[in-house]
């Protein structure tokens, strides 16, 4: 179920990349021979007007075929060169390779948007929020072997003992369920708490420390569920889109750095099958951190796009930009080369990431 939700998720976003290339060569009058989804063999295809759309074999990426974008003869010089990508002015040309990413990062503002609109889960600034946010399990703790899962959210708290501290229709809060355990004094605590879409208790006996206290074996941190209106919403998905994308660079660009000098850590990053792990995970805990998980997604899609890299838009730009300087085309056999080895050299990186999400799983 998570890979067809991963094969979805990839479908949507690189449907909306490839849609601003697309919307922009045809509103500046580039000739657009096909929108796929996919890359090759096809499955479907059907061609309305001068453009093919197709769904493709291979479902990781996709691709729009514009008229001049790989330059050949037929596009410098052919009756329809008027209408290729190549003879457009130069501002053209960056307009339609920067269209891709800024529409993913519209549609991860949209999608944070949204998630504030559910209600998201955010970091509480005062003493006590509306949920209490499992940051980390301890190994062989209580919490651990009662099944208590990082992430999970502590809606409430109550002891056998009856104390003060007891959370039952009081606002929770990290300190108070500390509190809780403390005077436990060692017997049974009942924690009710929520996993996805789904609430449980669980009962769970802390252990003593060194020091007289007493611990379950969980980080914790306050959470209150942030739910706005419209326009709150568009403002506070704009922030954090700007801090995510901003996030995002700092650490694409600190990895492929690290890679440069040979020193780039792969469990940094992950490939498909370790995202459709964490969309499954994401899905779990319900559409408001669905949608936010998709919108990082979307983000690192743009900022790798930016990166000045042959094959893509960033690499794109790049000769765009160095042929405005030298006031000449570079030669079509040379930037299709450059293209062509730039695309090798990415199926090569995804294959050895997805070789280190294997080795991951055991």
């Amino acid at each position: 179920m998570s890979f067809i939700t991963l094969i979805l998720v990839i479908s949507i976003l690189v449907f909306v990349h490839e849609l601003g290339h697309f919307l922009v060569a045809k509103k500046s009058g580039v000739r657009v021979d096909e929108f796929a989804i996919g890359f090759p063999p096809r499955i479907y295809g059907k061609k309305f007007g001068e453009t093919t759309y197709a769904i493709n074999l291979i479902p990781f990426g996709g691709y729009v075929k514009i008229f001049g974008e790989n330059p050949d003869e037929d596009s410098m010089n052919g009756p329809d060169k008027k209408r290729s990508f190549i003879n457009k002015p130069r501002h053209i040309q960056a307009a339609i390779l920067v269209a891709g990413i800024v529409m993913n990062i519209v549609f991860a503002w949209i999608l944070l948007s949204m998630s504030f609109m559910i209600g998201a889960p955010q970091a509480s600034n005062v003493s006590s929020g509306n949920y209490v946010f499992v940051t980390d399990v301890i190994k062989d703790s209580p919490a651990e072997a009662v099944g208590l899962k990082s992430g999970d959210l502590i809606t409430d708290i109550t002891s056998s003992q009856k104390t003060a501290a007891t959370t039952t229709n009081a606002k929770i809060s990290a300190e108070k369920i500390k509190e809780v355990v403390t005077e436990s004094k060692g017997l049974p605590v009942v924690l009710t708490y929520i996993r996805g879409a789904d609430k449980a208790t669980t009962s769970v006996m802390a252990k003593a420390t060194p020091n007289g206290g007493y611990v379950i074996g969980v980080q914790m941190a306050d959470i209150e569920n942030m739910k706005l209106g419209f326009f709150e919403a568009l403002l506070e998905g704009a922030k954090a889109t700007y801090h995510m994308f901003n996030a995002t660079m700092v650490g694409t660009l600190k990895f492929f750095g690290n890679a440069f000098v040979l020193h780039a850590n792969l469990q940094d990053v992950s490939g498909p099958i370790g995202i459709a792990g964490y969309l499954n995970q994401a899905r779990e805990f319900g559409a408001s951190t669905l949608f936010s998980f998709i919108a990082v997604i979307s983000l690192n899609l743009a900022v790798i796009n930016l990166l000045p890299f042959p094959a893509l838009d960033g690499g794109r730009l790049l000769f765009v930009a160095i042929e405005a300087i030298i006031r000449r085309p570079i030669k079509p056999a040379v930037a299709n080369t450059l293209n062509l080895i730039g695309f090798g050299l990415l199926m090569l990186l995804m294959l050895t990431v997805t070789v280190s999400d294997i080795s991951k799983l055991f």
